[in-house]
């Protein structure tokens, strides 16, 4: 199992700290934690002009979650809100039901295809997303 899991492009992405901290002037930010694993993920979003300008986070868990994340530094920037959050479904719906991976710059969550096989590990892959959506949210309430 953790040969197919934490194959070298997860663990490539789980490295990059290129986006990993805080923004000094965030317009959104949130927080998830799984109680179940421990795993636990803040984003911060600064979003003007129904962009995402920018993107940090601080993650505690696992590998597949600090590489979901990492996807995320790496992709949100330059989408729009509706577009984050429309791949956030998509990557739910890509682990759930083995469905379709986004396409342009979140090709890269093609590394996550086979998480599909391990339900336990959907979490980690998903709670990123979710923080993002919430941090877009948060944004969203202070506009």
């Amino acid at each position: 199992m953790s040969d197919e899991l934490y194959h070298q492009a997860i663990v490539t992405l789980a490295r990059d700290k290129r986006h990993a901290g805080h923004l000094e002037a965030a317009s959104g930010a949130a927080t998830i934690t799984n109680p179940l694993c421990g795993d636990r993920v803040r984003v911060e979003v600064t979003v003007a002009d129904d962009s995402i300008d920018a993107v940090a986070h601080t993650v505690r868990g696992c590998l597949l979650c600090k590489a979901a994340v990492a996807t995320i530094g790496q992709a949100a920037p330059g989408c729009t809100p509706a577009a984050a959050r429309s791949v956030a479904d998509q990557v739910s719906a890509m682990l759930k039901a083995n469905g379709a991976v986004p396409d342009g710059a979140w090709a890269l969550l093609a590394a996550f295809t086979p998480v599909v096989n391990h339900k336990s590990r959907h979490d980690c892959v998903d709670l990123p997303f979710q923080a993002l959506v919430a941090a877009l949210n948060d944004a969203e309430t202070k506009t």
